[in-house]
């Protein structure tokens, strides 16, 4: 059963959301063609330690790095290394934290430079898709009727 969250306990779950959020947009801001996933990786450490939390991915089940890093056709969880990046890639942040007893969790698919136009159609088709999830998201409605508003758009990739 889930309990309900206090006031208080919703603040600090929106507050370790932007700090995620925020994290996520310094990340995208050094993604570019020949920096690797380790820097990038490093440095949402390093914005997310600077901010008072934790890295919560780090040191998980074994997990080498602060955040998860996954380039292209790697779907989730990816590790990050020091392959540079490359003109039309997309790369994956998947950033998790702790704060103040609370977490946050969120990703976000960076285009490096200028992708190709199916690449780009991903991209707009997969955000157009969660949109329309979080429309349908209602309290108590439970995940079918959320994934199907996602999976419905009729803007398929194939």
């Amino acid at each position: 059963m889930v309990k309900p969250k206090t006031e208080e306990e919703i603040e600090l779950m929106r507050e370790n959301a932007i700090l995620v959020s925020r994290t996520l947009a310094e990340v995208g801001k050094a993604v570019a063609p020949g920096v690797t996933t380790n820097q990038l990786n490093r440095l949402a450490e390093t914005f997310i330690r600077d901010h008072g939390a934790i890295p919560s991915s780090l040191g998980f089940e074994g997990f080498p790095a602060a955040c998860c890093m996954s380039v292209n056709d790697v779907v989730v969880h990816g590790f990050p290394d020091d392959r540079p990046l490359e003109e039309g890639d997309i790369v994956t942040a998947d950033i998790t934290t702790l704060y103040k007893g609370y977490s946050g969790d969120s990703a976000y698919t960076f285009p490096v430079g200028e992708i190709s136009a199916e690449t780009r159609r991903l991209l707009d088709v997969t955000k157009a898709s969660l949109y329309k999830g979080i429309e349908a998201a209602v309290a108590g409605g439970g995940g079918g009727a959320t994934g199907h508003a996602g999976a419905s758009d009729g803007g398929g990739i194939g």
